[in-house]
Protein backbone atom coordinates (compact mmCIF):
# COMPACT_ATOMS: atom_id res chain seq x y z
CA UNK A 1 0.00 0.00 0.00
CA UNK A 2 1.42 3.77 -0.82
CA UNK A 3 2.66 5.24 1.93
CA UNK A 4 1.51 8.64 2.80
CA UNK A 5 3.15 11.84 1.06
CA UNK A 6 2.65 15.47 2.06
CA UNK A 7 1.56 18.10 -0.64
CA UNK A 8 2.85 21.35 -1.14
CA UNK A 9 0.35 23.90 -0.02
CA UNK A 10 1.47 27.17 1.58
CA UNK A 11 -0.72 26.82 4.51
CA UNK A 12 1.26 24.98 7.26
CA UNK A 13 1.98 22.36 8.39
CA UNK A 14 0.92 21.04 4.52
CA UNK A 15 -1.83 18.82 4.54
CA UNK A 16 -2.22 15.10 4.16
CA UNK A 17 -1.77 13.53 0.80
CA UNK A 18 -3.61 10.12 1.18
CA UNK A 19 -2.74 7.70 -1.61
CA UNK A 20 -6.03 6.70 -3.35
CA UNK A 21 -5.52 2.68 -2.22
CA UNK A 22 -5.28 3.46 1.48
CA UNK A 23 -6.91 1.76 4.52
CA UNK A 24 -6.14 3.58 7.69
CA UNK A 25 -6.08 0.74 10.11
CA UNK A 26 -3.64 -0.83 8.47
CA UNK A 27 -1.28 2.49 8.06
CA UNK A 28 -2.06 3.22 11.93
CA UNK A 29 -0.09 -0.66 12.69
CA UNK A 30 2.14 -0.76 10.11
CA UNK A 31 3.90 2.24 10.50
CA UNK A 32 5.30 1.55 13.95
CA UNK A 33 5.76 -2.40 12.96
CA UNK A 34 7.83 -0.31 10.01
CA UNK A 35 9.87 2.23 12.46
CA UNK A 36 11.06 -0.66 14.47
CA UNK A 37 8.58 -0.33 17.38
CA UNK A 38 6.98 -3.81 17.79
CA UNK A 39 8.53 -4.36 21.47
CA UNK A 40 7.42 -1.15 22.14
CA UNK A 41 4.03 -0.96 24.90
CA UNK A 42 1.13 0.68 22.95
CA UNK A 43 -1.20 0.23 25.44
CA UNK A 44 -1.95 -0.34 29.40
CA UNK A 45 -5.21 -1.27 30.04
CA UNK A 46 -6.65 -3.19 33.25
CA UNK A 47 -5.67 -6.00 32.81
CA UNK A 48 -2.04 -5.60 31.41
CA UNK A 49 0.10 -4.06 29.05
CA UNK A 50 0.63 -4.73 24.98
CA UNK A 51 3.44 -4.10 22.46
CA UNK A 52 2.92 -3.16 18.98
CA UNK A 53 3.49 -6.59 17.68
CA UNK A 54 0.51 -7.81 20.09
CA UNK A 55 -1.79 -5.25 18.67
CA UNK A 56 -0.86 -6.03 15.26
CA UNK A 57 -1.44 -9.74 15.77
CA UNK A 58 -4.96 -8.88 17.74
CA UNK A 59 -5.75 -6.61 14.76
CA UNK A 60 -5.44 -9.46 12.29
CA UNK A 61 -6.53 -11.95 14.71
CA UNK A 62 -9.83 -9.36 15.17
CA UNK A 63 -10.19 -8.97 11.02
CA UNK A 64 -10.04 -13.06 10.74
CA UNK A 65 -12.39 -13.78 12.95
CA UNK A 66 -15.08 -11.04 10.94
CA UNK A 67 -14.20 -12.50 7.86
CA UNK A 68 -14.67 -16.19 8.96
CA UNK A 69 -18.47 -15.53 10.23
CA UNK A 70 -19.11 -14.12 6.44
CA UNK A 71 -19.16 -10.69 7.33
CA UNK A 72 -17.23 -8.95 4.45
CA UNK A 73 -16.35 -5.55 2.88
CA UNK A 74 -18.77 -2.48 3.54
CA UNK A 75 -20.54 -4.39 6.05
CA UNK A 76 -21.67 -2.64 9.19
CA UNK A 77 -21.01 -4.18 12.72
CA UNK A 78 -21.65 -2.22 16.08
CA UNK A 79 -19.05 -2.58 19.35
CA UNK A 80 -20.35 -1.69 22.80
CA UNK A 81 -17.05 -1.40 24.64
CA UNK A 82 -15.17 -0.54 27.62
CA UNK A 83 -12.02 0.85 27.22
CA UNK A 84 -9.66 -1.95 26.87
CA UNK A 85 -7.13 -3.57 24.60
CA UNK A 86 -10.11 -5.04 22.99
CA UNK A 87 -11.54 -2.28 21.06
CA UNK A 88 -8.37 -0.76 19.24
CA UNK A 89 -8.39 -4.75 18.13
CA UNK A 90 -11.95 -4.80 17.31
CA UNK A 91 -12.23 -1.24 15.66
CA UNK A 92 -8.89 -1.47 13.72
CA UNK A 93 -9.56 -5.65 13.06
CA UNK A 94 -12.72 -4.34 11.38
CA UNK A 95 -11.38 -1.49 8.79
CA UNK A 96 -8.84 -3.64 8.23
CA UNK A 97 -10.89 -6.02 6.64
CA UNK A 98 -12.84 -3.08 4.92
CA UNK A 99 -16.10 -3.72 7.64
CA UNK A 100 -17.44 -0.57 8.70
CA UNK A 101 -17.30 -0.42 12.73
CA UNK A 102 -20.00 1.58 14.63
CA UNK A 103 -18.14 2.70 18.01
CA UNK A 104 -21.42 3.01 20.30
CA UNK A 105 -21.85 5.01 23.79
CA UNK A 106 -21.60 2.83 26.33
CA UNK A 107 -23.92 4.95 28.66
CA UNK A 108 -27.12 4.57 26.64
CA UNK A 109 -30.31 2.78 27.25
CA UNK A 110 -32.02 -0.25 25.87
CA UNK A 111 -34.34 1.86 23.57
CA UNK A 112 -31.57 3.62 22.47
CA UNK A 113 -29.68 0.90 21.30
CA UNK A 114 -32.63 -0.91 19.33
CA UNK A 115 -32.74 2.46 17.48
CA UNK A 116 -29.08 2.43 16.58
CA UNK A 117 -29.08 -1.51 15.71
CA UNK A 118 -32.16 -0.78 13.44
CA UNK A 119 -31.24 2.20 12.27
CA UNK A 120 -27.71 1.04 11.12
CA UNK A 121 -28.38 -2.64 10.19
CA UNK A 122 -25.33 -3.93 11.88
CA UNK A 123 -25.04 -7.69 10.95
CA UNK A 124 -23.12 -7.95 14.47
CA UNK A 125 -22.81 -6.92 17.88
CA UNK A 126 -19.84 -7.05 19.61
CA UNK A 127 -20.06 -5.91 23.35
CA UNK A 128 -18.80 -6.14 26.84
CA UNK A 129 -20.23 -8.61 28.88
CA UNK A 130 -21.31 -6.31 31.50
CA UNK A 131 -23.19 -4.35 28.84
CA UNK A 132 -24.89 -7.43 27.95
CA UNK A 133 -28.20 -7.29 29.74
CA UNK A 134 -29.04 -3.65 28.03
CA UNK A 135 -29.18 -6.08 24.73
CA UNK A 136 -30.74 -8.77 25.93
CA UNK A 137 -34.21 -7.74 25.80
CA UNK A 138 -33.96 -6.84 22.06
CA UNK A 139 -31.61 -9.00 20.69
CA UNK A 140 -34.47 -11.30 19.02
CA UNK A 141 -36.50 -8.30 17.52
CA UNK A 142 -33.46 -6.91 15.17
CA UNK A 143 -34.37 -8.37 11.65
CA UNK A 144 -30.52 -7.50 10.46
CA UNK A 145 -28.56 -8.59 13.46
CA UNK A 146 -26.88 -12.17 12.78
CA UNK A 147 -24.29 -12.39 14.96
CA UNK A 148 -23.50 -11.36 19.35
CA UNK A 149 -20.23 -11.62 20.28
CA UNK A 150 -19.38 -10.87 24.21
CA UNK A 151 -16.43 -9.78 25.23
CA UNK A 152 -15.47 -11.11 28.60
CA UNK A 153 -12.99 -12.77 31.06
CA UNK A 154 -14.37 -15.98 30.74
CA UNK A 155 -16.44 -17.87 27.81
CA UNK A 156 -18.97 -18.01 30.71
CA UNK A 157 -19.78 -14.45 29.84
CA UNK A 158 -21.17 -15.36 26.65
CA UNK A 159 -24.08 -17.89 27.78
CA UNK A 160 -26.82 -14.98 27.29
CA UNK A 161 -25.88 -13.91 23.65
CA UNK A 162 -27.48 -16.03 20.99
CA UNK A 163 -24.81 -18.62 19.84
CA UNK A 164 -22.87 -17.83 22.82
CA UNK A 165 -19.72 -16.41 20.91
CA UNK A 166 -16.93 -15.41 23.16
CA UNK A 167 -14.79 -12.45 21.89
CA UNK A 168 -11.49 -13.54 24.00
CA UNK A 169 -11.70 -17.35 22.55
CA UNK A 170 -12.70 -16.14 18.82
CA UNK A 171 -9.33 -13.86 18.64
CA UNK A 172 -7.16 -17.09 19.91
CA UNK A 173 -8.40 -19.37 17.74
CA UNK A 174 -7.81 -17.11 14.70
CA UNK A 175 -4.58 -16.30 12.60
CA UNK A 176 -2.28 -14.37 13.39
CA UNK A 177 -1.62 -12.42 9.81
CA UNK A 178 -4.48 -10.37 7.41
CA UNK A 179 -3.97 -8.76 4.18
CA UNK A 180 -5.91 -5.38 4.19
CA UNK A 181 -8.57 -5.10 2.30
CA UNK A 182 -8.52 -2.87 -0.54
CA UNK A 183 -10.17 -0.17 0.19
CA UNK A 184 -9.44 3.72 -1.09
CA UNK A 185 -9.21 6.85 0.99
CA UNK A 186 -12.83 7.69 -0.11
CA UNK A 187 -14.32 4.29 1.18
CA UNK A 188 -16.59 4.22 4.13
CA UNK A 189 -14.55 3.63 7.09
CA UNK A 190 -16.41 4.18 10.61
CA UNK A 191 -19.50 5.87 12.05
CA UNK A 192 -20.51 7.70 15.03
CA UNK A 193 -23.41 8.37 15.95
CA UNK A 194 -23.75 12.11 17.32
CA UNK A 195 -25.67 12.32 21.23
CA UNK A 196 -27.17 15.99 19.96
CA UNK A 197 -29.40 17.44 22.68
CA UNK A 198 -32.85 16.51 21.25
CA UNK A 199 -34.52 14.53 18.78
CA UNK A 200 -32.71 10.81 17.19
CA UNK A 201 -28.97 9.95 17.47
CA UNK A 202 -27.67 10.73 13.38
CA UNK A 203 -25.18 8.01 11.98
CA UNK A 204 -21.82 10.72 11.05
CA UNK A 205 -20.48 8.65 8.19
CA UNK A 206 -16.32 8.88 8.39
CA UNK A 207 -14.21 7.71 5.34
CA UNK A 208 -10.60 6.21 5.61
CA UNK A 209 -8.61 9.53 5.00
CA UNK A 210 -9.84 11.38 8.29
CA UNK A 211 -7.97 9.35 10.87
CA UNK A 212 -4.71 10.33 10.24
CA UNK A 213 -5.80 14.05 8.95
CA UNK A 214 -6.76 14.62 12.32
CA UNK A 215 -3.43 13.49 13.54
CA UNK A 216 -1.28 15.44 11.24
CA UNK A 217 -3.07 18.45 11.56
CA UNK A 218 -3.66 18.88 15.08
CA UNK A 219 -1.43 16.37 17.33
CA UNK A 220 1.83 16.46 16.07
CA UNK A 221 1.94 20.53 15.52
CA UNK A 222 -0.41 21.37 18.01
CA UNK A 223 0.62 19.05 20.73
CA UNK A 224 3.70 18.21 19.68
CA UNK A 225 2.49 14.30 20.78
CA UNK A 226 5.95 12.26 19.99
CA UNK A 227 6.38 8.51 20.91
CA UNK A 228 8.02 9.41 23.92
CA UNK A 229 4.13 10.29 25.15
CA UNK A 230 2.37 8.19 27.12
CA UNK A 231 -1.28 9.45 27.18
CA UNK A 232 -4.43 9.22 28.96
CA UNK A 233 -7.93 10.20 27.94
CA UNK A 234 -10.68 10.58 30.28
CA UNK A 235 -13.15 10.99 26.96
CA UNK A 236 -13.63 7.27 26.40
CA UNK A 237 -13.12 5.67 22.86
CA UNK A 238 -16.36 5.76 21.78
CA UNK A 239 -16.47 9.53 21.68
CA UNK A 240 -14.70 11.51 18.49
CA UNK A 241 -12.46 13.71 21.25
CA UNK A 242 -11.60 9.95 22.69
CA UNK A 243 -10.81 7.79 19.60
CA UNK A 244 -8.72 10.31 18.24
CA UNK A 245 -6.82 10.68 22.15
CA UNK A 246 -6.69 7.17 22.95
CA UNK A 247 -6.43 5.79 19.18
CA UNK A 248 -5.33 8.06 16.41
CA UNK A 249 -3.02 10.45 17.45
CA UNK A 250 -0.63 7.38 19.56
CA UNK A 251 -0.68 5.23 16.88
CA UNK A 252 0.43 7.88 14.53
CA UNK A 253 3.66 7.62 16.35
CA UNK A 254 4.17 5.41 18.32
CA UNK A 255 3.72 6.56 21.83
CA UNK A 256 2.25 4.81 24.89
CA UNK A 257 -1.73 4.76 26.14
CA UNK A 258 -3.24 3.91 29.31
CA UNK A 259 -6.89 2.66 28.74
CA UNK A 260 -9.32 3.25 31.84
CA UNK A 261 -12.64 0.76 32.06
CA UNK A 262 -14.42 2.47 34.65
CA UNK A 263 -15.99 5.17 34.74
CA UNK A 264 -12.92 8.30 34.93
CA UNK A 265 -13.93 9.84 39.14
CA UNK A 266 -11.54 11.84 40.14
CA UNK A 267 -9.66 9.73 42.31
CA UNK A 268 -9.74 6.80 39.44
CA UNK A 269 -7.78 9.68 37.08
CA UNK A 270 -5.67 10.41 40.11
CA UNK A 271 -4.43 6.89 40.51
CA UNK A 272 -3.41 6.71 36.81
CA UNK A 273 -1.89 10.04 36.81
CA UNK A 274 0.18 9.15 39.65
CA UNK A 275 1.12 5.31 38.94
CA UNK A 276 1.72 5.99 34.93
CA UNK A 277 2.83 9.30 34.91
CA UNK A 278 0.99 10.32 31.63
CA UNK A 279 2.59 13.26 29.48
CA UNK A 280 -0.65 14.30 27.89
CA UNK A 281 -3.75 14.13 29.63
CA UNK A 282 -7.39 14.90 28.08
CA UNK A 283 -10.15 15.68 29.77
CA UNK A 284 -13.93 17.73 29.62
CA UNK A 285 -14.68 20.92 32.32
CA UNK A 286 -16.49 19.23 34.05
CA UNK A 287 -13.94 16.49 35.36
CA UNK A 288 -11.45 19.43 35.37
CA UNK A 289 -13.34 21.05 38.16
CA UNK A 290 -14.26 18.42 39.97
CA UNK A 291 -10.38 17.18 39.97
CA UNK A 292 -9.47 21.22 41.37
CA UNK A 293 -12.02 20.81 43.89
CA UNK A 294 -11.15 17.18 44.69
CA UNK A 295 -9.14 16.73 48.46
CA UNK A 296 -6.80 14.61 46.47
CA UNK A 297 -5.89 16.28 43.92
CA UNK A 298 -2.61 15.70 43.32
CA UNK A 299 0.81 18.51 43.60
CA UNK A 300 2.38 19.23 40.72
CA UNK A 301 5.50 17.22 41.84
CA UNK A 302 3.42 14.14 41.80
CA UNK A 303 2.51 13.92 37.81
CA UNK A 304 4.68 14.13 34.72
CA UNK A 305 1.90 16.49 32.62
CA UNK A 306 3.66 18.40 29.89
CA UNK A 307 0.63 19.82 28.35
CA UNK A 308 -3.71 19.19 28.80
CA UNK A 309 -6.75 19.27 26.52
CA UNK A 310 -9.89 20.56 27.92
CA UNK A 311 -12.95 19.58 24.65
CA UNK A 312 -16.47 18.82 24.60
CA UNK A 313 -17.66 22.25 25.84
CA UNK A 314 -15.72 25.51 26.82
CA UNK A 315 -13.16 25.91 29.49
CA UNK A 316 -14.11 28.44 31.84
CA UNK A 317 -11.23 30.61 32.31
CA UNK A 318 -10.95 30.39 35.95
CA UNK A 319 -11.02 26.71 35.61
CA UNK A 320 -7.62 27.14 32.78
CA UNK A 321 -5.86 29.79 35.27
CA UNK A 322 -6.55 27.37 38.59
CA UNK A 323 -5.18 24.27 36.22
CA UNK A 324 -1.85 26.14 35.21
CA UNK A 325 -1.36 27.48 38.27
CA UNK A 326 -1.68 24.04 40.15
CA UNK A 327 0.14 22.02 37.21
CA UNK A 328 2.44 24.48 36.08
CA UNK A 329 1.45 23.50 33.01
CA UNK A 330 -1.24 24.61 29.94
CA UNK A 331 -4.73 23.00 29.18
CA UNK A 332 -5.49 23.73 25.87
CA UNK A 333 -9.59 24.44 25.30
CA UNK A 334 -10.48 23.28 22.22
CA UNK A 335 -13.24 23.00 20.50
CA UNK A 336 -13.98 20.05 18.01
CA UNK A 337 -17.30 17.83 16.78
CA UNK A 338 -18.88 14.03 16.14
CA UNK A 339 -18.95 15.73 12.49
CA UNK A 340 -15.47 17.18 12.06
CA UNK A 341 -14.18 13.83 13.94
CA UNK A 342 -11.35 16.09 16.40
CA UNK A 343 -10.21 19.62 17.30
CA UNK A 344 -10.38 21.91 14.60
CA UNK A 345 -10.05 25.14 16.60
CA UNK A 346 -7.24 25.57 19.87
CA UNK A 347 -5.11 27.23 21.94
CA UNK A 348 -1.71 26.60 21.49
CA UNK A 349 1.44 25.42 24.18
CA UNK A 350 2.95 29.06 25.42
CA UNK A 351 0.28 31.15 23.78
CA UNK A 352 -2.70 30.25 25.84
CA UNK A 353 -5.42 32.52 26.54
CA UNK A 354 -8.05 31.20 29.13
CA UNK A 355 -11.16 32.01 28.18
CA UNK A 356 -10.92 31.46 24.52
CA UNK A 357 -11.03 28.76 22.31
CA UNK A 358 -8.04 29.76 20.09
CA UNK A 359 -7.28 30.08 17.07
CA UNK A 360 -8.20 27.53 13.42
CA UNK A 361 -5.81 24.34 13.32
CA UNK A 362 -3.73 24.93 10.33
CA UNK A 363 -5.08 23.14 7.56
CA UNK A 364 -8.54 23.81 8.69
CA UNK A 365 -11.11 27.11 7.96
CA UNK A 366 -13.56 28.89 10.14
CA UNK A 367 -15.86 31.22 9.12
CA UNK A 368 -18.67 33.21 11.49
CA UNK A 369 -22.00 34.27 9.48
CA UNK A 370 -24.85 36.04 10.29
CA UNK A 371 -28.43 34.73 9.63
CA UNK A 372 -28.39 35.61 5.98
CA UNK A 373 -24.84 33.86 5.50
CA UNK A 374 -22.69 36.81 5.87
CA UNK A 375 -18.99 36.97 7.51
CA UNK A 376 -19.91 39.04 10.59
CA UNK A 377 -17.32 41.49 11.78
CA UNK A 378 -14.79 41.12 14.66
CA UNK A 379 -16.82 41.31 17.78
CA UNK A 380 -19.71 40.09 16.74
CA UNK A 381 -21.67 36.72 17.87
CA UNK A 382 -21.93 34.41 14.66
CA UNK A 383 -22.82 31.12 13.97
CA UNK A 384 -19.49 29.12 13.18
CA UNK A 385 -18.84 27.05 10.18
CA UNK A 386 -15.99 24.67 9.25
CA UNK A 387 -13.94 23.77 6.26
CA UNK A 388 -11.31 20.84 6.37
CA UNK A 389 -10.09 17.71 5.86
CA UNK A 390 -11.57 15.64 8.35
CA UNK A 391 -15.29 16.29 7.78
CA UNK A 392 -17.96 13.50 7.72
CA UNK A 393 -19.40 12.99 4.74
CA UNK A 394 -23.18 12.60 5.38
CA UNK A 395 -25.41 11.52 8.01
CA UNK A 396 -26.57 8.16 7.24
CA UNK A 397 -30.83 7.68 6.20
CA UNK A 398 -30.54 11.86 6.79
CA UNK A 399 -30.76 13.55 3.73
CA UNK A 400 -32.44 16.66 5.16
CA UNK A 401 -30.25 17.13 8.19
CA UNK A 402 -27.19 16.37 5.92
CA UNK A 403 -27.85 18.82 3.51
CA UNK A 404 -28.79 21.31 6.58
CA UNK A 405 -25.42 20.29 7.83
CA UNK A 406 -22.58 19.71 5.46
CA UNK A 407 -23.24 22.94 3.20
CA UNK A 408 -20.45 22.38 -0.21
CA UNK A 409 -17.18 21.94 1.79
CA UNK A 410 -18.42 23.92 4.70
CA UNK A 411 -19.73 22.27 8.10
CA UNK A 412 -22.23 24.34 10.33
CA UNK A 413 -21.26 23.67 13.91
CA UNK A 414 -24.23 24.93 15.70
CA UNK A 415 -22.57 27.29 17.74
CA UNK A 416 -22.19 30.78 17.87
CA UNK A 417 -18.65 32.56 18.25
CA UNK A 418 -17.39 35.66 18.40
CA UNK A 419 -13.93 36.62 17.32
CA UNK A 420 -11.16 39.22 18.77
CA UNK A 421 -8.83 41.56 16.69
CA UNK A 422 -6.14 39.17 17.65
CA UNK A 423 -7.64 36.22 16.29
CA UNK A 424 -8.83 34.62 19.64
CA UNK A 425 -11.78 32.83 19.28
CA UNK A 426 -14.45 33.18 22.33
CA UNK A 427 -17.59 31.01 22.59
CA UNK A 428 -21.45 32.16 22.86
CA UNK A 429 -23.06 29.31 23.45
CA UNK A 430 -25.57 26.95 21.21
CA UNK A 431 -27.30 28.91 18.78
CA UNK A 432 -30.40 27.26 19.83
CA UNK A 433 -29.01 28.36 23.62
CA UNK A 434 -28.83 31.90 23.23
CA UNK A 435 -31.08 34.54 24.97
CA UNK A 436 -32.05 37.34 24.51
CA UNK A 437 -33.13 39.98 27.09
CA UNK A 438 -33.91 43.78 26.47
CA UNK A 439 -33.50 43.28 22.82
CA UNK A 440 -30.06 42.04 23.49
CA UNK A 441 -28.30 38.33 23.02
CA UNK A 442 -26.84 36.57 26.17
CA UNK A 443 -24.24 34.12 26.45
CA UNK A 444 -25.67 31.64 28.71
CA UNK A 445 -21.85 30.25 28.74
CA UNK A 446 -20.35 33.68 29.83
CA UNK A 447 -22.95 34.00 32.44
CA UNK A 448 -21.99 30.55 33.77
CA UNK A 449 -18.21 31.73 33.19
CA UNK A 450 -18.88 34.56 35.37
CA UNK A 451 -20.62 32.33 38.26
CA UNK A 452 -17.38 29.91 38.32
CA UNK A 453 -15.50 32.41 39.66
CA UNK A 454 -17.28 32.72 42.87
CA UNK A 455 -15.07 31.25 45.58
CA UNK A 456 -18.54 28.90 46.60
CA UNK A 457 -19.37 27.66 43.03
CA UNK A 458 -18.84 24.52 41.32
CA UNK A 459 -21.19 24.23 38.80
CA UNK A 460 -23.65 26.56 37.06
CA UNK A 461 -25.94 26.51 33.88
CA UNK A 462 -28.24 29.00 32.55
CA UNK A 463 -30.82 29.08 30.76
CA UNK A 464 -33.96 31.54 30.19
CA UNK A 465 -36.93 31.90 32.31
CA UNK A 466 -40.22 34.51 31.87
CA UNK A 467 -40.62 37.06 34.58
CA UNK A 468 -43.91 38.81 35.17
CA UNK A 469 -44.41 40.33 32.07
CA UNK A 470 -43.23 37.46 29.98
CA UNK A 471 -39.89 38.70 29.23
CA UNK A 472 -36.96 36.45 28.68
CA UNK A 473 -34.37 37.10 31.39
CA UNK A 474 -31.54 34.62 32.71
CA UNK A 475 -32.06 32.13 35.31
CA UNK A 476 -28.89 30.27 36.84
CA UNK A 477 -29.12 26.67 38.35
CA UNK A 478 -25.89 25.92 40.78
CA UNK A 479 -24.09 23.46 42.26
CA UNK A 480 -21.55 24.48 45.02
CA UNK A 481 -18.47 23.33 46.43
CA UNK A 482 -18.37 20.29 48.99
CA UNK A 483 -19.31 21.96 52.52
CA UNK A 484 -21.11 25.11 51.28
CA UNK A 485 -24.80 25.93 52.42
CA UNK A 486 -26.54 27.10 49.85
CA UNK A 487 -29.14 29.95 51.08
CA UNK A 488 -30.89 33.43 49.47
CA UNK A 489 -27.75 35.41 50.60
CA UNK A 490 -25.91 33.10 48.69
CA UNK A 491 -27.90 33.84 45.62
CA UNK A 492 -28.42 37.54 46.61
CA UNK A 493 -24.32 37.25 46.60
CA UNK A 494 -24.17 35.23 43.40
CA UNK A 495 -26.29 38.18 41.36
CA UNK A 496 -24.14 40.63 42.64
CA UNK A 497 -20.74 38.99 41.65
CA UNK A 498 -22.03 38.87 38.30
CA UNK A 499 -23.48 42.21 38.11
CA UNK A 500 -20.00 43.34 39.38
CA UNK A 501 -18.34 41.51 35.66
CA UNK A 502 -20.66 40.98 33.36
CA UNK A 503 -22.99 44.04 31.42
CA UNK A 504 -26.32 44.49 34.06
CA UNK A 505 -28.91 42.83 32.10
CA UNK A 506 -26.70 39.72 31.65
CA UNK A 507 -27.07 39.03 35.56
CA UNK A 508 -29.14 36.14 36.50
CA UNK A 509 -32.50 37.13 37.47
CA UNK A 510 -33.25 33.87 39.46
CA UNK A 511 -31.11 31.42 41.22
CA UNK A 512 -31.23 27.76 42.23
CA UNK A 513 -29.44 25.57 43.73
CA UNK A 514 -29.44 22.11 42.32
CA UNK A 515 -27.25 18.84 43.60
CA UNK A 516 -26.37 18.31 39.96
CA UNK A 517 -26.88 19.26 36.73
CA UNK A 518 -28.26 17.05 33.52
CA UNK A 519 -25.65 16.26 31.15
CA UNK A 520 -24.97 14.00 28.10
CA UNK A 521 -22.60 11.14 28.60
CA UNK A 522 -19.46 13.85 26.81
CA UNK A 523 -20.06 15.99 29.89
CA UNK A 524 -22.28 18.70 27.95
CA UNK A 525 -24.76 20.50 29.85
CA UNK A 526 -28.35 19.40 28.47
CA UNK A 527 -29.88 23.18 28.76
CA UNK A 528 -33.28 22.06 27.29
CA UNK A 529 -33.79 19.82 30.17
CA UNK A 530 -33.34 22.61 32.81
CA UNK A 531 -35.60 24.49 30.82
CA UNK A 532 -38.24 22.13 31.39
CA UNK A 533 -37.80 23.17 35.12
CA UNK A 534 -38.37 26.87 34.20
CA UNK A 535 -41.98 28.66 35.19
CA UNK A 536 -43.71 31.07 33.52
CA UNK A 537 -44.71 33.86 35.43
CA UNK A 538 -41.68 33.50 38.14
CA UNK A 539 -41.03 36.78 40.23
CA UNK A 540 -37.68 38.72 40.12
Amino acid sequence: MPALSKADHSISPPLVSVPRSYNAAHDLIERNLAAGLGDKIAYIDGDGSYRYSDLAQRVNRAANVLTSLAIGMETRIMLCLFDSIDFPAAFLGAIKAGVVPIAANTLLTTDDYRFMLEDSRARALIVSAELLPKFEPILAGLPFLEHVIVSGQDRASATGAPGGLHWQSLIADAAPGFDPAPTTCDDVCFWLYSSGSTGKPKGTVHLHASLIQTAELYAKPVLGICRDDVVFSAATLFFAYGLGNALTFPLSVGATTVLLAQRPTPEAVFQILRDHQPTIFYGVPTLIGAMLASPGLLSRDQVALRVSVSAGEALPAELGRRWHEHFGSDILDGIGSTEMLHIFMSNRPGAVRYGTTGKPVPGYEVRLVDEDGKVVAPGELGELQIKGPSSASHYWNQRARSQATFVGEWTRAGDKYSVDADGYFTYGGRSDDMLKVSGMYVSPFEVEAALMTHADVLEAAVVGDFDAGNLVKPRAFVVTKPGVVASEQLADALKLHVKDRLAPFKYPRWVEFVEALPKTATGKIQRFKLRTRTAPGASQ
